[in-house]
């Protein structure tokens, strides 16, 4: 015999971008913001948005959706999983408070309407070349790029992946 059970807890950190900046206001201070595709998630991901998180009282990560990730030009093939998948194991991660999904190649409206006080970016990128980065600093918020702990990439582990076919 089934049972059917109510959805777990962890959906609600899903937010549609419109409810977003509501959203933000009921999270823990100071508020941690990041972004990217997130389509395979590794231990690369995990160690980076754990570290996210460490820098604040809450973390809120906006993810590419599939329409921006095509506009990235990470492949035919990408996104591998669909954003709502992706929404949902990162929601499902202790670290994150909060997901976002948003089709812009740059999440510049999420930043806007989440008001981040700390902007996170992987080691790979200068806070100087991030226009998210330059919403951030106009209202004195902070940006900070974390070094990688782990040298790991969806494209590497995607590659990988085909050689061995």
């Amino acid at each position: 015999m089934s049972t059917e059970l109510p959805p777990p807890a962890f959906e609600s950190k899903i937010v549609p971008l419109d409810r977003l900046a509501e959203a933000v206001k009921g999270l823990k201070k100071p508020v941690v913001f990041t972004n990217g595709v997130f389509d395979i998630l590794h231990r690369g991901h995990v160690t980076y948005l754990a570290q996210a998180r460490a820098l604040g009282g809450s973390l809120v990560v906006a993810m590419n959706s599939d329409r921006s990730v095509k506009m990235l030009g990470k492949g035919d093939d990408r996104p591998i999983n669909t954003q709502e998948d992706s929404a949902a194991v990162l929601a499902a991660l202790e670290s994150v408070s909060l997901v976002t999904v948003f089709d812009d190649k740059v999440p510049l409206k999420a930043v806007e309407l989440a008001h981040p006080d700390i902007y996170v970016k992987g080691g790979d990128y200068l806070p100087e070349d991030l226009p998210e980065g330059k919403i951030v600093s106009k209202y004195g918020g902070k940006i900070v790029t974390v070094k990688f702990a782990f040298d790991r990439s969806t494209t590497k582990l995607l590659d990988r992946v085909r050689q061995s076919r």
